[in-house]
């Protein structure tokens, strides 16, 4: 089977390139297609036509989006154009020519008043446009028979760490530690679930090999913590010694609203190792 992966250097794309590219433990043969940005941008529809056509591919996984949440509150039409027609675009051209669609979404669609862990039986109620573009991109995606929606959070993987310019926030607290600083303060008063791009890459594998049925997912690392929580046990694993100072986040200040507690769980899926567990093979596999 043929299968196009939509943002492949990303950090979720270059563990799916590398999980669906690998033969082990996979009950079928893959011919992998990775696109980077410079091999298609999603938003020239007629190219993306063009590509699907000449590709024939029996799945399209799209891990691409514009997800800089400050940046899409100063650029809608930014955020709604990839995020939203593009995909509406994409999907279309999947129902089209039959071709399973797997999309990726977020934690974000939620507005985190319920303070316990969301699963797929939730109702939405983004707070700020990236949220609610990525939640009409959703819609469209649903239109086709045969998808995927897998809402996903706190992405960290490899590519994060050896990409371009690529980042997470694992990395970005190690580097805060490479500055010398004694204290940082990180905030306290927001709550999600951390998520390995190689676990969930591993789950996709494993959903689309198995025939899982078409709908909405929630993938992320089993458990929850806090960006002050999920800061200590990095610093902790890397026996780094620095002073951790609790800050809270106030929207007024930070110019955007923001879910409080968008932890993630799955009513579908058997849980992914504990987010510590990823953490440490993280890492291990990073040094």
């Amino acid at each position: 089977m043929k299968i196009i992966i939509i943002g492949a250097n990303g950090q979720l794309g270059t563990d799916l390139l590398k999980v669906f590219s690998s033969p082990i433990g996979t009950k079928n043969r893959w011919q992998v297609i990775g696109l980077t940005i410079s091999d298609i941008d999603i938003t020239d529809f007629s190219k993306v036509r063009q590509m699907i056509e000449e590709k024939k591919p029996d799945i399209v996984i799209n891990t691409a989006a514009y997800h800089n949440v400050p940046e899409c509150e100063k650029n809608p039409q930014e955020a709604f154009l990839v995020n939203t027609l593009a995909v509406r675009n994409l999907a279309n051209l999947c129902r089209t020519f039959n071709i399973k669609l797997v999309h990726f979404s977020t934690d974000y669609v939620f507005d985190g008043r319920k303070m316990r862990p969301y699963n797929e039986d939730d109702t939405p109620n983004p707070l700020n446009v990236y949220a609610t573009s990525k939640l009409a991109g959703e819609y469209f995606v649903k239109l086709i028979p045969d998808h995927y929606i897998i809402r996903v959070a706190s992405l960290f993987g490899l590519a994060g760490c050896m990409g371009k310019g690529g980042t997470n926030f694992v990395e970005s607290m190690l580097n805060v530690a490479k500055t010398n600083k004694t204290t940082v303060q990180v905030t306290s008063n927001i709550t999600s679930s951390p998520t390995y791009t190689y676990d969930a890459a591993l789950k996709i594998r494993e959903m689309i090999e198995d025939n899982y049925p078409p709908g909405p997912y929630h993938l992320t690392n089993s458990g929850y913590c806090t960006w002050f929580e999920f800061a200590a046990a990095i610093f902790r694993e890397s026996n780094i010694k620095i002073r951790l100072e609790p800050r809270e986040e106030k929207e007024e200040e930070a110019g955007v609203k923001r879910p409080l507690f968008s932890a993630l769980t799955s009513k579908k899926l058997t849980a992914l190792r504990p987010w510590q567990e990823a953490l440490k093979h993280y890492m291990a596999s990073r040094k």
